[in-house]
């Protein structure tokens, strides 16, 4: 398939080694304020995603993020955050990149070009009917997130995807493809910069919805966050007093390590 990649785009800037430090730097903002502009014409696609999957991990589904390079990073970046903001399991939202582990440090040659190892990494999760895939990368293109996202369908687990150009063939193996069109990167083809951002943005959408329609948060407050520093600890512990309507610090403190959670300290308040 042929396709006009405008993430490929000459920049609309030239001769950059020319410019100062702060003509580079406001020219980047500049383009980085279009990139909301972008994210939002894009909500009823990403709404539309997000729903199918708080549905399907109502129903005891997982979320599977699926990409290379920068893509797969920022998946594993939003998958690996989940666990300690609403203290869900590990195993719920995960978070695969070409290449495996290695490949979030550093790259791995042609990774990204294996067609079948995609699905095989799946495989290793024992994916099924219950869960849902989404493809993220920037051009479309990426073979090793096609051949996951079409066998995917094939076998009739839900796909979505994230992408930053129009009528890709990631798109087209997508049940919910997300187009967020950025437009060129200020470096010609540097798809970590406004590409990586919207991607980011949508990701953040996605898991935040889908966390609060799942009953993970309460009020705007985090009530389910592990206690994993002393930071979250003393803003678990203002919770509880705001919440239980305790005055005293270091017995609502007690009261949120003896219970392990916001939701659980105040629910013994209550009872």
């Amino acid at each position: 398939m042929s396709f006009e990649k405008i993430t490929e785009e000459p920049s609309r800037y030239h001769y950059l080694e020319k410019m100062s430090i702060h003509e580079i730097l406001t020219c980047i903002n500049r383009e980085d304020r279009t990139v909301p502009e972008a994210v939002a014409k894009a909500i009823p696609q990403i709404e539309r995603l997000a729903a199918v999957i708080t549905d399907k991990m109502l129903a005891g589904g997982r979320l599977f993020y699926i990409g290379a390079g920068t893509s797969g990073r920022l998946g594993i970046l939003d998958a690996s955050e989940i666990p300690p903001t609403y203290g869900m399991p590990f195993d719920l939202i995960i978070g695969l990149i070409a290449g495996g582990e290695d490949a979030i440090r550093k790259p791995i040659e042609n990774a990204e070009d294996n067609a079948g190892q995609g699905w095989l990494d799946l495989q290793q999760y024992k994916i099924n009917d219950k869960d849902v895939v989404v493809g993220i990368a920037a051009s479309g293109t990426t073979p090793y997130v096609i051949g996951a996202m079409e066998e995917s369908r094939r076998l009739g687990i839900v796909t979505g995807c994230i992408v930053c150009n129009p009528g890709s063939p990631v798109a087209e193996h997508a049940d919910h493809p997300i187009e967020v069109i950025v437009g060129p990167e200020f470096v010609t083809g540097s798809t970590r910069m406004k590409s990586g951002t919207a991607q980011k943005l949508v990701l953040n959408m996605i898991s935040t919805a889908v966390m609060i329609q799942i009953g993970r948060v309460e009020d705007n407050k985090m009530v389910n966050m592990q206690l994993t520093n002393n930071k979250l600890v003393d803003r678990g512990t203002k919770m509880v007093m705001e919440r239980a309507g305790l005055t005293d610090y270091e017995k609502a403190r007690e009261l949120l390590l003896r219970s392990g959670s916001v939701k659980k300290a105040v629910d013994s308040c209550m009872k």
